[in-house]
Order: structure tokens, then C-alpha cells, then sequence
């Protein structure tokens, strides 16, 4: 396999991570904002079995800050498959 072969591989697996990661985050998104105003909203904490109680606006703010920042990240894979594709 070339080099470029191989880039492309590995482009086309972060590319599909990315994709993943969107429909996550969109998921995450729209649960917390059909969630009604008194419902507790918890966050586990990474690599252990430990949630605590958090803000239901400030995390539903995080997560679509996250997914912009995803979503900005895949379109600048795609552009940059876009770019190289003319030359």
C-alpha cells in the first residue's frame, strides 16, 4: 500500500469517526433539550462508575458547543479532500 493509499485510509476512518461522534453529541443534544425544567441531569465521570449532579442549561450549552466544534472539524476534513481532489 502507498503512502497516499495509506493517508487516505486513515483520513476515511477519521472521517467516519467524526460522522459518529456527530450523531452522538446530536443525540445528547436533543435529549437534554426535550428534558423538562425540573429533571436532574447527571455526568459520569471518566473511566469510573462516578455521576455527579450537574446544571442542566451549562451542560446542554457544552454539548452544542461540542458539536459545532465537531461539525466544524468535519467540514474542514471535507474541504480538505475537496482541495486535494482538484489538484
Amino acid at each position: 500500500m502507498s503512502r497516499r493509499e495509506e493517508e487516505e485510509c486513515a483520513e476515511l476512518g477519521r472521517k467516519e469517526e467524526l460522522s459518529r461522534r456527530i450523531k452522538e453529541q446530536k443525540v445528547v443534544v436533543d435529549e437534554l433539550s426535550n428534558l423538562k425544567k425540573n429533571r436532574k441531569v447527571y455526568k459520569q465521570q471518566p473511566n469510573s462508575n462516578i455521576f455527579f449532579l450537574v446544571d442542566r442549561t451549562e451542560t446542554l450549552s457544552q454539548c452544542k458547543n461540542t458539536l459545532d466544534q465537531l461539525k466544524k472539524e468535519h467540514q474542514e476534513l471535507e474541504n480538505s479532500e475537496k482541495n486535494k481532489v482538484k489538484k
